[in-house]
């Protein structure tokens, strides 16, 4: 059921409840209770877990491991995007 969920799931829809997990809020600032934050950061994970590819600084992996990118490793990722990103606009 939460696998269907998640296939169903758009990518606005999850980054409202992203929002929602971190801040304890809904974007229109109710706050959310303790069973409801705990139901966002539940999907937030599966949708992390089964539908992401690009990794972000911290999330589930596609096998239930939570991955973690030092600064260094994020810096190194944006750097490589901002240079491809140069190359392209100069061919």
């Amino acid at each position: 059921m939460l696998s269907q969920m998640v296939a169903n799931m758009d990518q606005a829809t999850y980054l409202r409840l992203r929002d929602a997990a971190e801040t304890g809020k809904w974007p229109d600032g109710t706050v959310l209770s303790e069973e409801q934050r705990g139901n966002c950061l539940q999907l937030v994970m599966a949708f992390q877990a089964l539908r992401q590819t690009e990794h972000q600084h911290m999330e589930v992996g596609p096998d239930g491991e939570l991955v973690q990118k030092s600064k260094r490793e994020l810096k190194a990722q944006f750097t490589g995007v901002e240079e491809q990103e140069i190359m392209r606009s100069k061919v």
